[in-house]
C-alpha cells in the first residue's frame, strides 16, 4: 500500500512566500496555500491536513487568532506559526495555552522547515493512533461490562430456583444427613448469589450516571438492615443504630446504598460464632457540610499486616469465610465517585470500625 502523502496548508498573505513555499514542498507533500482565513477555513474541513502553517502578521487577525479559531473546529491538526518579527510575548502564550506546537523564523530554511514537517506529522499521526487505540479499548470495555452485567443477570434466576427448591425441602420429611447437604448448597448459593451481586454493584458504579437527591438516613439503613438480617445465621446478633440528621443531606443514593450494604454485610459476616452478645454498631452524623458515618462490629478483626490490602480487588483477610473479595474494593471506587472519604481500624478478636465522610450535595 502506497504511505500516505503528508497534508499541509500554509496561510500568507504575501502571495511570492505562498509560492516560494509551494515550489519548494509540493514534489514531498501535498500542499495547499491560501491568502485569508476564509480561505484557510475551506481548506481545513475539505483537505483536514495534517499540518497547518500561518504567518503571525495577517490583515484580518493575527495567526494566533486564526490558530485559535482552528482548533475549535479542527483540534487534530499540528499548528505552527511563521514569523519574521520577534512577538514573543505572542507566541510565548499561544505555545503555553497550546495553540501552537511550535514557530519557525522567516524567512525560513528548507531543510529546518521540511524536518519540522516531518516531526509534525509523526506527532499527529501518533495521537491518531493513540485515539483509535483509546475508542478500541472503551468499545471493548463497554462490551465487557455490557456482557457481566448481563451475564450476571441471567446467573441469578437459576440460583433463586435453587434456592427456592432448598426452602421448599425443608418442609419434607428428611433425614438429617439431608438435611445438611441442603444446608450445605443453601449455603454455597448464598455465597454465589453474593458474588454474583457484587458484579453487578461493580458494573453499575462504573457507569458515570449519578442521581442527587435527599437522604433519609432512618429509611435507608432500616432498608439495608431488612435486606441483610437473613445474611446472619446468629441468632444472638443485636443491631444499634444512632442517627443525627436534623437538616438536609444531598447525595447520590445508589452509591451510598452499595456503601453501606457492603460494609454492614462485612460486619455481619466476620463475626466471632462463640462470642456471647455479637453486634454491629451503626451511627450516622450529618451537618450541612458532610456525613460522617461509623460501621462498629465486635466481630473477629482485621490482622495490621492486611490493612493496606484490604481495598484492593479479590483480597481477603479471611479466606476461610464467605465473600467474593471485592466487596470493600466496590466500596472504595464508590466512595471515589462521590468524592468522600474512607478509614479503619481493627483489633483481631476485638472488632473493627470503619468510619467513613461523604459531602453533602445539598
Amino acid at each position: 500500500m502506497a504511505k500516505e502523502k503528508i497534508r499541509v496548508l500554509y496561510l500568507d498573505d504575501e502571495q511570492e512566500n505562498l509560492s516560494a513555499f509551494k515550489a519548494g514542498f509540493r514534489r514531498e507533500f501535498d500542499v495547499q496555500v491560501a491568502n485569508n482565513s476564509k480561505e484557510a477555513f475551506d481548506l481545513i474541513q475539505s483537505v483536514r491536513p495534517h499540518v497547518i502553517f500561518s504567518d503571525q502578521r495577517m490583515p484580518e487577525m493575527t495567526g494566533v487568532e486564526f490558530f485559535n479559531a482552528v482548533r475549535q473546529i479542527y483540534p487534530e491538526g499540528i499548528r505552527i506559526l511563521l514569523t519574521a518579527f520577534a512577538d514573543v510575548k505572542d507566541i510565548v502564550a499561544a505555545i503555553n495555552r497550546g495553540n501552537v506546537y511550535r514557530f519557525v523564523s522567516k524567512p525560513w530554511n528548507e531543510d529546518e522547515l521540511r524536518n519540522t514537517v516531518l516531526n509534525a506529522y509523526e506527532i499527529f499521526n501518533t495521537r491518531h493512533q493513540l485515539q483509535l487505540k483509546v475508542a478500541e479499548l472503551e468499545k471493548a470495555n463497554e462490551d465487557l461490562n455490557r456482557f457481566i452485567y448481563s451475564a450476571s443477570h441471567d446467573l441469578r434466576a437459576p440460583l433463586m430456583s435453587i434456592l427456592g427448591v432448598v426452602k421448599l425441602a425443608r418442609y419434607e420429611e428428611i433425614d438429617e444427613p439431608s438435611r445438611q447437604y441442603f444446608g450445605m448448597i443453601e449455603s454455597s448459593v448464598n455465597k454465589l448469589d453474593l458474588f454474583i451481586q457484587n458484579i453487578i454493584e461493580y458494573y453499575q458504579n462504573s457507569r458515570d450516571l449519578s442521581e442527587v437527591r435527599e437522604i433519609d438516613f432512618e429509611q435507608l439503613v432500616d432498608d439495608i438492615l431488612e435486606n441483610l438480617r437473613f445474611h446472619s445465621a446468629n441468632p444472638k446478633l443485636r443491631f444499634h443504630t444512632e442517627i443525627e440528621a436534623p437538616g438536609t443531606f444531598k447525595a447520590d443514593e445508589f452509591r451510598l446504598r452499595i456503601i453501606l450494604s457492603n460494609l454492614i454485610s462485612n460486619a455481619i459476616r466476620f463475626q466471632r460464632p462463640e462470642h456471647p452478645s455479637p453486634e454491629v454498631r451503626i451511627k450516622v452524623s450529618c451537618n450541612d457540610k458532610r456525613a460522617e458515618i461509623l460501621i462498629e462490629d465486635n466481630g473477629i478483626g482485621i490482622l495490621q499486616e492486611h490493612m493496606q490490602n484490604i481495598f484492593k480487588m479479590f483480597f481477603k483477610a479471611h479466606p476461610q469465610h464467605s465473600g467474593s473479595g471485592i466487596g470493600l474494593y466496590i466500596v472504595k471506587e464508590a466512595l471515589n465517585k462521590v468524592e468522600g472519604d474512607i478509614s479503619v481500624s481493627s483489633t483481631p478478636n476485638v472488632g473493627t470500625l470503619f468510619s467513613i465522610s461523604i459531602p453533602n450535595r445539598a
